[in-house]
């Protein structure tokens, strides 16, 4: 790998940064954000690089070979911005989500459709396969944001398993980590562990993790190698099928009460349409956790909440900011082209 400078290792942070923010919210792909800040062939290349030989070159050629084989500076710098702000912002995504939930899915909204275009831009041929691929990837997507998510799972050992799926997921562009963890019930154990430094949970998250990544980096790594096109175009596809889960109004279907631990009809829990005003009018957070929801237009959603402000003006403002900040993370990008 060519030489780097502490501008260039700081900017890698900073797209680590962006990254981590992005997995934090169930909906958003950190590997979206990897592809559009111009670092996710060389992550792919450098994780699926991670094997023993790098042990016999430590062995026999020292530390600083193997440093450079595993190309350490960069997944230093990149792990480093990814974990601290994963920490930071998934308690700041929880209270924008709780609080908030229209503004923040709108920016994230217009963030993932610049990202659609960003991405389809980088698909040098179009043929009938990569036709069919997009469409593929859509409707993989799509289908992923209509399941109903399960009750939180509170087995310890249940995350190694969660971190192993979930992290094939978090560097997949329109593939959310953080929404699979949601489907598989593992997305609270997770943040209370981070909230409650349980190192024991969090070692064995980590454990599943590291263990999908090498597994699933060499696979999308030889998909890149030698059917780009068609890879690129089912990313493509993995992003717009996400929308769905991104769209910023919605309708709740069903909940998981934690009291009686049971799905319910939400029609048999309020007469609101949406759990995230009920909540907010009740100033509860942790009786109930969506199952499964469905996207609507904005009037419908004030029209089934008594009249709740869709925030429409505010919700357009923030997609543009959003679908803006596409543009600034290009731009970064082009300070080096990594």
């Amino acid at each position: 790998m060519q030489a780097r400078n502490f501008l260039q290792y700081f900017i890698i942070s900073l797209k680590g940064v962006a990254m981590g923010a992005a997995d934090a919210v169930p909906g958003v792909s950190g590997g979206t954000i990897a592809f559009i800040s111009g670092i996710y062939e060389e992550l792919v290349n450098t994780i699926s690089g991670v094997n023993f030989g790098l042990i016999t070159t430590l062995r026999k050629e020292g530390f600083w070979a193997f440093w450079r084989q595993l190309n350490g500076s960069f997944l230093l710098a990149l792990l480093t911005g990814i974990l601290l702000s994963f920490v930071s912002f998934m308690r700041l995504a929880k209270y924008l989500i709780e609080y908030h939930p229209v503004l923040i899915w709108s920016f994230f909204f217009g963030l993932i459709v610049a990202s659609i275009i960003y991405v389809g831009k980088q698909i040098k041929k179009w043929r009938p396969v990569t036709v069919i691929a997009l469409l593929l990837g859509t409707a993989i997507a799509y289908f992923i944001t209509t399941l109903a998510s399960l009750g939180s799972n509170e087995s310890p050992y249940f995350l190694f398993l969660a971190g192993a799926i979930a992290i094939c997921a978090m560097i997949l562009p329109g593939i959310s980590g953080s929404f699979i963890l949601v489907i598989m019930g593992a997305y609270k154990t997770l943040s209370d562990a981070i909230h409650d430094l349980n190192f024991q949970r969090l070692a064995l998250f980590a454990g599943g993790a590291v263990v999908g990544l090498l597994s699933f980096s060499r696979l999308l790594k030889w998909l890149f190698k030698n059917y780009e096109n068609t890879t690129l175009a089912l990313l493509t596809g993995f992003i717009l099928g996400s929308l769905n889960k991104i769209w910023p109004w919605k309708e709740t279907v069903s909940v998981y009460s934690k009291e009686s631990g049971s799905v319910l009809p939400f029609s048999e829990v309020t007469e609101l349409g949406t759990l995230s005003v009920y909540q907010q009018q009740i100033d509860n957070f942790e009786s109930y956790k969506t199952t499964l929801e469905q996207s609507i237009g904005p009037k419908h959603f004030s029209l089934i909440n008594n009249g709740e402000d869709a925030q429409i003006m505010f919700a357009i403002l923030l997609a543009v900011m959003g679908f803006l900040t596409i543009f600034l993370l290009e731009r970064i990008a082009t300070l080096r082209k990594t």
